[in-house]
């Protein structure tokens, strides 16, 4: 027996979430077919990052255990041939039988992209969320500044979330803007149940001007999700580094 880890980027548009579910298309529940019929064995991989519906990613990180003798990095070229368009295995290797991607320490970084003009543009409109109302990236990215370090996060964390800590790092936080593109990049050692997301509707809110970038400290300090902004959509969202320290 040995384990094998998958590093699997995919256009998440199609798709309800990165994890399997009964009656509905999933990243995994491919991903998991097509190693059963590539393998002949009952396989059920374990996924490093659970994206929500639409989300996409460049570097999502899978395990599996096999006994096949198909070297580790030769199951990618094999999976692929046999893999919906929207995903691709972009690397397969062997790992320790015990490495387990959500039980080991890592940095993620996302990538939420926004179409800030009068129009939106077509090519974009599956992988960037488009609004018309003017955004300033000054006060976005002075909002961001209060958001890095460790704090309790509880106030961008949707409900539904079983987790025992809503404490968590944000290491970076940047805001860029490229003329009518503006990106929010956010590298964490782990994430709540739509933290991305939400932290992304907040910024935006102060980018409107509607909140100051101090009332940053007042929602983290509320531990209290209706004090923060929307959650923004998902099609903007994108995993795009996954690094194990």
């Amino acid at each position: 027996m040995k384990r094998i880890m998958l590093t699997v980027a995919y256009d998440g548009s199609a798709y309800s979430g990165f994890q399997e579910q009964d009656n509905a298309p999933t990243i995994e529940g491919e991903v998991n077919r097509c190693l059963r019929e590539l393998l002949g064995e009952e396989i059920k991989v374990i996924g490093g990052s659970r994206t929500d519906a639409g989300v996409h990613a460049l570097c999502n990180v899978a395990v599996f255990d096999t006994e096949s003798r198909i070297p580790g990095e030769k199951i990618s070229y094999a999976l692929n041939q046999r893999l919906p368009e929207d995903i691709r295995i972009r690397e397969s290797k062997e790992v320790p039988a015990d490495f387990h991607p959500r039980h080991c320490e890592s940095r993620k970084t996302y990538e939420y992209k926004i179409i800030n003009d009068r129009f939106p543009i077509p090519t974009k409109r599956l992988y960037e969320y488009f609004t018309y109302v003017p955004l300033d990236e000054r006060r976005m990215k002075a909002a961001a500044a209060y958001l890095v370090g460790e704090h309790d996060f509880k106030s961008f964390c949707s409900a539904g979330s079983q987790v025992q800590s809503t404490v968590r790092t944000i290491y970076d936080l940047q805001v860029e803007r490229e003329e009518e593109e503006i990106v929010i990049r956010v590298t964490g050692n782990g994430f709540l149940y739509h933290m991305v997301r939400i932290i992304a509707g907040t910024l935006m809110e102060a980018g409107k001007g509607l909140w100051e970038p101090g009332y940053m400290e007042e929602i983290l300090a509320a531990r209290d999700r209706s004090m923060a902004g929307p959650t923004a959509p998902a099609c903007g969202l994108m995993l795009a580094k996954y690094e194990f320290m």
